[in-house]
């Protein structure tokens, strides 16, 4: 009945939230990450993020009675680890450099039909990731075992391995959703047999190593838990919410992505067959293996680009950001996708301003207002209707969930102002269950939106 610490290793940011027994919020702390230099490439900072964490745990470990442990982190992230250290910094995704090599790889890709897994830029793959890291070091990689992201901080605290279901299933190409069995591909080229073990992603991996311990100050006794993909952790907090039991329910996480992921009614007519590849549409796996429809854009990074880092973060809300948008609206200004390239419901699209984008509180509407109409073009390629909920950042930014209730006026659009839906899920584990927050339902921002959302549409299209 001791608290529990959740570490969540996003792209953007790395956060850590404390838990007492019954479920209240004791205390958050972040980090923003950034890549750093590798040998040659760009990675993750494995290493800043576990100096930012040492600090954390020591403090967190001051102020209650510590009982465990659990990761979450963004997809398309992995390790590889030999006799207790990294064998190589872990790949950003980002990097475009992984793409050397990459027409062979394409030819040994699974059928978007049986993975569900489309053909992403860079290294958002994490086969395509394995492929390059092999390719500059065979023999020290195969020697290695590979742990999705969320597991490698698992594996750093507790020393045992692992990997999981909803880490594996979320674009890698290492995964069959519908047979519930590695990819050919992953089986063909060896790594299916170096991923470590398969864990349910509430186990008990083990107790606190005991250089942590030294580390820290927690207690040996503090149990490491196998973790989970982050939006995944999102999406099993929303969809417990007895708010929207029953329904066919979408739940749309914000931050640097974007991620709709659809608790269908009927799950088993869902394939990967009726979802666009070419469209940023994929099939995610639950932490209990269950496919699950989902698409995404980058978001959080787009609107970062078009009104800067701290409109970005900011919440867009009052009667000046609104009026903002709805003279934009009726003005016929608007930004086009994609903003970031290659990603999202139109990676081939090349962005621009149409009218008068303006400056100041006018652009940050503008690009909150851009945000929705992409998330609404996302949502319909997974056949979202009934209910949707938005948490995360961006789900208390005003005019980004005003103009999206405005663009689907036949769906309940519900945000929470709970902060934390990733740490609740992962709290759902351990059968720890914060108090719900209310949802609140949004309406629609004051605006005759469908002749300017058509308009939207075919630029986008053309």
């Amino acid at each position: 009945m001791g608290w529990t610490i959740v570490l969540d290793v996003g792209k953007t940011l790395s956060k850590a939230t404390l838990w007492d027994e019954s479920g209240g919020l004791r205390a958050r702390r972040s980090r923003r990450n950034a890549a750093v230099a590798a040998d040659g490439y760009s990675a993750l900072d494995a290493y800043g993020i576990e100096t930012w964490l040492e600090g954390v745990l020591s403090e967190f470990a001051a102020r209650g009675p510590v009982e465990a442990i659990v990761p979450a982190a963004h997809g398309a992230g992995a390790a590889i680890v030999r006799d207790n250290r990294l064998l190589c910094a872990p790949l950003d995704y980002e990097w475009a450099g992984v793409a050397a090599g990459r027409e062979l790889y394409d030819r040994q890709r699974d059928p978007f039909a049986n993975t569900g897994s489309p053909n992403l830029p860079a290294g958002l793959n994490l086969g395509v990731q394995l492929h390059w890291l092999g390719s500059r070091s065979a023999g020290m990689f195969a020697s290695g075992t590979i742990l999705p992201w969320a597991q490698y901080w698992a594996w750093l605290l507790s020393g045992v391995a692992a990997s999981e279901l909803s880490s594996l299933g979320c674009h890698t190409d290492l995964w069959q959703p519908f047979a519930q069995a590695p990819s050919a591909l992953s089986t063909r080229r060896g790594w299916s047999e170096q991923l470590a073990p398969l864990t349910q992603a509430g186990s008990v991996l083990g107790c606190l190593a005991p250089d942590w311990v030294r580390r820290t100050g927690l207690a040996p006794s503090v149990r490491v838990i196998c973790g989970l993909h982050d939006s995944n952790a999102a999406f099993l907090s929303a969809r417990s919410h007895p708010g929207i039991q029953g329904t066919d329910a979408t739940i749309l996480s914000t931050g640097t992505w974007f991620v709709a992921m659809r608790a269908a009614a009927a799950l088993d007519s869902v394939t990967a067959a009726e979802l666009p590849e070419t469209r940023d549409c994929l099939i995610n796996v639950d932490v209990s293996g269950v496919p699950v429809p989902s698409s995404r854009f980058m978001g959080g990074r787009e609107i970062e680009l078009l009104a800067g880092r701290e409109e970005a973060a900011a919440r867009v809300s009052g009667s000046g950001a609104t009026d903002s948008a709805i003279r934009a609206i009726e003005a016929g200004a608007m930004f086009l996708p994609a903003v970031v390239p290659n990603v999202g419901p139109f990676p081939a699209a090349a962005s621009r301003c149409v009218g008068e984008c303006g400056g100041g509180l006018e652009r940050m509407a503008l690009a909150h207002v851009y945000a929705a109409m992409v998330a609404d073009a996302s949502l319909d390629l997974i056949g979202s209707r009934e209910c949707l909920v938005v948490e995360g950042r961006f789900s208390q930014a005003a005019v980004f969930v005003q103009t999206l209730a405005a663009l689907r006026p036949a769906t309940r659009v519900l945000v929470s102002d709970a902060d934390d839906a990733v740490a609740h899920g992962a709290l759902r584990l351990l059968d720890r269950h914060p108090p719900y927050a209310p949802l609140r339902e949004i309406a629609p921002l004051p605006v005759q939106i469908d002749v300017y959302r058509q308009r939207w549409r075919e630029l986008a299209a053309a």
